[in-house]
């Protein structure tokens, strides 16, 4: 997995903290967002570009740090903690962009913040036509390759990592995000994806029959199949998917086993000490902003042998 040396750190507290974000007076707001970036104030659009890289990208705690022996400046917390609190002081700055509001949607359902804090960040990147988009792992297509989910009004588009993030560097087989210089990248994960690219596969809500699932992932079952290739020529042509949304921003954390081919990776490591309810907690928000009819059926999650 790429690493933004410790300097990145300090830049992104500097970004942070140290800018002059002097409090600008803003025209009010319209009811819709945008991701036209001369029409955001630069400020703003830094932090959910610029900074959103650095932070997802910077060093991970070491191993030896909770028994106090190393620490490292935690201006803005963990990864998780960073983009919430980067998103949310950008759209203090400008309540007109876009890309604030879709990294806010993410992160209150990854990290489970206040319902209605999540609700009305859905709400404001749906209303103003905009995706609510997460990187995922696609188990049945290819666990070593990673997709980009885009939820919107109509349906959920997948593109491969490579259409959004150029040529991959890859670390024990996995792919790695780009750094802060691919600013189409981090944008599409905010919600404004080009709109010269075509997604690998589009399934319409009204093609969703199931969302079922367990610790590990959420499982689609399709009323037709669908054909998804990865960045590594894997494909598959189903009527079912199964689906790990991601729950740390820029970072795939593997569960490796050793093979006759060296270390492998398994599958993406669950979020929290119960994963169950974080895919409860996408599945309900999933059904609640598209199917409020309850049309798609819901059975019980499952859980692995090992939760």
């Amino acid at each position: 997995m790429r690493r933004i040396s410790a300097l990145a750190v300090a830049l992104i507290a500097s970004i942070l903290f140290t800018l002059d974000l002097r409090a600008v007076q803003q025209p009010p707001a319209s009811s819709g967002a945008t991701c036209d970036p001369a029409l955001i104030n630069p400020d703003s659009y830094r932090l959910t570009t610029e900074a959103q890289a650095l932070n997802a990208l910077r060093p991970r705690e070491p191993w030896w740090e909770p028994y106090g022996i190393w620490k490292e400046p935690r201006e803005i917390g963990d990864p998780n903690e960073g983009a919430t609190t980067l998103a949310e002081r950008a759209r203090e700055l400008d309540e007109k962009n876009l890309l604030a509001h879709g990294q806010l949607a993410r992160q209150y359902v990854v990290m489970a913040v206040d319902a209605r804090k999540a609700d009305d960040a859905w709400q404001r990147v749906l209303d103003s036509g905009g995706a609510v988009v997460w990187p995922a792992t696609l188990y049945d297509v290819d666990p070593r390759s990673v997709f980009v989910f885009a939820f919107d009004r109509t349906s959920i588009r997948i593109f491969r990592l490579g259409q959004l993030a150029g040529a991959l560097d890859t670390h024990f087989g996995v792919p790695e995000f780009p750094g802060p210089e691919t600013v189409e990248f981090w944008r599409a994960l905010g919600g404004c994806l080009p709109p010269n690219v075509a997604p690998e596969a589009e399934i319409a809500w009204g093609e969703i029959t199931e969302i079922g699932g367990h610790s590990w992932a959420l499982r689609f079952e399709l009323s037709r199949k669908v054909s998804v290739t990865s960045d590594r020529g894997n494909r598959r042509n189903d009527d079912r998917l199964e689906v790990a949304l991601h729950g740390q921003p820029g970072f795939v954390d593997f569960r490796f086993a050793m093979t006759r081919f060296g270390p492998r990776p398994l599958f993406v490591r669950p979020v929290g000490p119960d994963p169950v309810l974080y895919q409860e907690r996408l599945r309900h928000m999933l059904t609640k902003s598209f199917d409020p009819a309850g049309r798609i059926r819901l059975p019980k999650l499952g859980r692995s042998f090992t939760w």
